[in-house]
């Protein structure tokens, strides 16, 4: 009866182990979504003020600390599916770890698996994402540059 009640306390353990885990991979794609649309926005604005020369300087600030910033999240989103992986093979069998979300426990448990930030931050979908924005920045470059003085000499 003990053994019967000590796996229904620890299935009730996993639901809400669970729960919690799914709660936190949520908000930290929240974040990653609204670290994007911010980045679009103020890379697309610094472009768009022409008041100051160096304008497109400003436009990379975002664009790298956005980037990072999204890694970070997104690296950190790994660590919470490799506890909900875990959790799921493991919580019934074991209280080991039990309701433990702190990410300094889980760096230790799953940093290894789970690639590093800077590899994070050129996988192919961060790459695509904000390659995107590098290239619209470098082409307003190139337009200021060299394009635009030639339209106005030849007036």
């Amino acid at each position: 009866m003990g053994k019967a009640m000590e796996n229904k306390e620890l299935r009730d353990y996993l639901f809400k182990e669970a729960e919690i885990v799914q709660d936190i991979i949520s908000r930290m794609g929240t974040n990653s979504f609204l670290i994007k649309g911010w980045t679009a926005t103020l890379v697309v604005a610094s472009l768009i003020v022409q008041g100051v020369s160096y304008h497109h300087y400003v436009a990379f600030l975002p664009l790298i600390v956005f980037w990072c910033l999204d890694a970070y999240f997104l690296r950190t989103e790994r660590l919470y599916r490799k506890l909900y992986d875990w959790l799921i093979v493991n919580r019934r069998k074991t209280d080991e770890f039990l309701l433990d979300m702190n990410k300094g426990n889980l760096e230790k448990r799953f940093g290894k698996e789970v690639s590093c930030i800077l590899q994070v931050m050129f996988s192919r979908t961060l790459v695509a994402f904000y390659g995107v924005l590098l290239i619209v920045i470098l082409v307003s470059v190139y337009v200021d540059i060299y394009i635009l003085p030639l339209n106005l000499s030849a007036i």
